[in-house]
């Protein structure tokens, strides 16, 4: 039986049946859940005001679980950023607790890299993963058992099969990395808009000859390009060992978009970096989502269509 910390450090709970029902299946597993005092709070769009939410984390932080698991995402974590105990997360991490979520926890994740270089776990949150009305994604459940049992060591994946014009040139990057698989680089990445919007901030992790990995919603390909090309231009890209792209999801293409669509975007990307970029990562506001530990050394392997990310050994 692990000890499961529920917290709401971003957006208000408004589905409450949900965050019901994911309290009670994680209970039904065995494990002992604990709500935060705050997790129910709403203050405008909020999950409580600044200051209730920087309580949250402390709390979270202070609470020796297994698990601090977010309730949802939204928005409101880079408000508060500056005042997050920072020390306290890292020596929770130290002493096992795994921070969990994804989307707007993206920040928590990339700040406690930047400012400890602790690990934490891009992963599922409580209303949408757990909570649901039909029952939790069996590949997500075993990944987050796996985690809680100390048994993760990696996941695996198979890109998607290639379309278009694009699909009878073999891509270079792809193929060294198929020659020579990455090793002991430095994973981290998560929402791409969160992540775009902490570049030259304090909460910014600088890593170099790293795996980015990215996702998001809502985000036509127009606005994933213009945040992808943001990297681009400021170097971060070239300097990473690996691209990995997982699901972008939520969007509405247009009779004005005239062919411009998400694999459009990919092949103009390949065009411009050196790095490999893998699509297909098991990873975003999906319901089918593995855990990745953000900060962890992982290697990178790509064989065929199916890639390989390790990082039992770290």
């Amino acid at each position: 039986m692990s000890h499961i910390y529920i917290f709401s450090p971003s957006g208000a709970v408004r589905d409450q049946a949900a965050f019901r029902r994911g309290v009670r299946r994680l209970q039904a597993l065995g494990h002992q859940v604990e709500i935060d005092p705050g997790a129910l709070l709403s203050h405008q769009r909020f999950a409580g005001d600044d200051a209730e939410r920087v309580a949250a984390v402390a709390r979270a932080a202070a609470s020796g679980a297994d698990v601090a698991l977010m309730a949802r995402g939204g928005y409101g974590l880079t408000r508060i950023l500056p005042g997050l105990p920072w020390k306290a997360m890292a020596k929770a991490a130290a002493r096992g607790t795994r921070f969990v979520g994804h989307s707007d926890f993206t920040a928590l994740h990339l700040g406690l890299l930047a400012q400890t270089g602790a690990v934490s776990w891009a992963g599922p949150g409580l209303t949408d993963d757990f909570g649901g009305e039909a029952e939790p994604d069996e590949i997500m459940a075993a990944c987050f058992d796996d985690l809680l049992l100390g048994q993760g060591e990696g996941t695996g994946w198979r890109l998607p099969t290639a379309r278009g014009a694009a699909a009878a040139v073999a891509d270079p990057a792809l193929e060294r990395l198929r020659a020579r698989p990455v090793l002991g680089a430095t994973l981290w990445g998560g929402n791409l808009s969160i992540l775009v919007s902490l570049l030259g901030t304090p909460w910014w992790p600088e890593v170099r000859g790293g795996v980015l990995f990215l996702e998001d919603v809502n985000e036509h390909p127009f606005r994933i390009e213009r945040m992808l090309t943001q990297l681009l231009h400021a170097g971060v890209l070239a300097r990473q060992k690996a691209v990995l792209l997982g699901s972008f999801t939520g969007y509405r293409l247009t009779p004005h978009d005239r062919g411009f669509t998400l694999a459009t975007v990919v092949q103009r990307l390949r065009g411009l970096v050196e790095v490999p970029v893998l699509t297909g990562l098991p990873f975003g506001h999906v319901p089918t989502k593995v855990l990745l530990p953000m900060g962890a050394k992982v290697d990178l392997a790509l064989e065929g269509r199916d890639a390989w990310m390790v990082w039992g050994h770290a």
